[in-house]
């Protein structure tokens, strides 16, 4: 009976000390705005579905533009691989604009200034590392 309980004692010690894990802050800063208006709109994700929209966001922001730059900072994520999605919502509508065959007509960007090939930047080349204290990721959006 005490090997189990010095056994139970271990695992809820083990246990704790993951929970206990030291968080993460991440400033996002958006540079090369051109308009300065609006607002950028984006998403956090946690993972590659995420990324992909098959699951929900960490979470998502709207950062309001008067100058060539805009950030906001996210606090307490669990350390771990993340992506950001973005688009600059020039027109405050709340909504990307397209032209009709869907090519984006607002500006738009993804973490580590990824870009993509008739569609999205791939997680591989979004994603980054969030570690415990401060991070930070800068984006050219245009």
């Amino acid at each position: 009976m005490l090997r189990l309980t010095t056994f139970v004692a271990a695992m809820m010690f083990a246990a704790s000390a993951q929970a206990a894990e030291p968080a993460g802050d991440l400033t996002v800063s958006f540079q090369n705005l051109k308009a300065k208006t609006g607002s950028v709109m984006m998403s956090l994700v946690a993972s590659e579905d995420a990324y992909a929209d098959k699951a929900p966001a960490t979470s998502q922001a709207m950062v309001p533009v008067s100058g060539d730059t805009a950030s906001t900072t996210f606090k307490g994520l669990a350390p771990g691989r993340y992506a950001i999605k973005a688009f600059h919502d020039v027109n405050g509508d709340g909504k990307m604009g397209a032209n009709p065959f869907g090519m984006p007509t607002e500006p738009f960007a993804f973490s580590n200034n990824a870009h993509g090939n008739m569609g999205p930047a791939k997680w591989a080349d979004a994603s980054f590392e969030v570690r415990a204290g401060a991070n930070t990721q800068t984006i050219d959006i245009d």
